[in-house]
Formats: structure tokens, C-alpha cells, sequence
């Protein structure tokens, strides 16, 4: 396995736009995998708002169980608003993740959540909904790890065609 490794995980989700959503945010930040379980995919699978087609680049993997197929070495980070979870913002990202998050009418199973190695939350007012959730960690993990170029080429490379405001 490379040396980064991110993967995000989502419990039973419903709603195709958020899925949709977190595949492009896992193109966009680079993250390797997205994996689900449970039974509203087929309705979800319709992927509505990738429309970066990270689809086609970030493998979508069906799993029973997050725990029993994640590496030895990778760690379980789960993301929940939860009383003792630690701020987004004071965590430290390891460098192989399975990032777990819960669907958008739940939470992730207290199984899961017990055997993490670390619990993360966004502080905010209101919750988020799943797609917003995923990218902030994962932008927050690109940004932490210096995983994402910051250079004007970097810049070019990510807008689409129709992007070209100058300053």
C-alpha cells in the first residue's frame, strides 16, 4: 500500500447528491476510496452531482463491514458530533485513514465508533449534511498534510473551462 492512504466510509447512505458530492470531493482531495454498506445504495448510485466524474478515478466499493475490511495499518477515524470528540481543527490526520461517516438520517454504529482510533467533529452551529462533512475533512487533511500543491499551476489545473477571471 502507498504511503498516503485515505479512504472515506459511509454508513447506508440515501441520497444521491451527497454521494455524488463525496465522490468528487474524494477526487478533488485525492482521496483513494470510498466505501459504503447498507441498503439505499442502489438509489444513491445514480451519483447526481459528480459532475468531475471522479467516479471514474476513485474506486466506490460495497462492504459489510468497515472494521473487518479495514488494513492493520490503516486507522479508523470517525466523524460524528459527539460529546468527547476532538475539534477538526486541533486533529492530526494520520498518514492511512479510513474516514467514517454516518448516514444523513443517523449516526454511525456505536461497534464502529468504539473501535476508532479517533472521533472528530466539525464544530458549528446547526449539523452539516454528509457531502459538506466529507469535503471539510478532507480538505482539512490535504491541507494539514500538504497533500495539495498551492501554486498558480496547481490553480489552471483545477478550474474548468469556463473559470477564467484573472487578477
Amino acid at each position: 500500500m502507498q504511503e498516503e492512504f485515505a479512504c472515506i466510509g459511509l454508513t447506508n447512505p440515501k441520497s444521491a447528491s451527497n454521494l455524488g458530492s463525496v465522490l468528487r470531493a474524494a477526487g478533488c482531495f485525492g482521496a483513494d476510496e470510498v466505501w459504503y454498506h447498507g441498503n439505499r445504495i442502489e438509489y444513491a448510485k445514480k451519483y447526481a452531482t459528480d459532475t468531475q466524474l471522479a467516479a471514474e478515478r476513485v474506486a466506490l466499493v460495497k462492504v459489510e463491514s468497515f472494521i473487518e475490511q479495514k488494513p492493520i495499518d490503516v486507522k479508523l477515524v470517525c466523524v460524528e458530533l459527539t460529546v468527547g470528540a476532538t475539534p477538526l481543527a486541533e486533529f492530526t490526520h494520520p498518514e492511512k485513514a479510513l474516514y467514517v461517516f454516518g448516514p444523513e438520517d443517523g449516526s454511525i454504529s456505536q461497534e464502529v465508533v468504539s473501535k476508532a482510533d479517533a472521533v472528530v467533529y466539525i464544530p458549528t452551529h446547526d449539523c452539516l449534511n454528509l457531502a459538506a462533512t466529507a469535503n471539510i475533512v478532507l480538505y482539512d487533511r490535504a491541507t494539514k498534510r500538504n497533500l495539495v500543491s498551492r501554486s498558480d499551476e496547481q490553480i489552471i489545473d483545477s478550474r474548468d473551462r469556463n473559470n477564467v477571471t484573472k487578477i
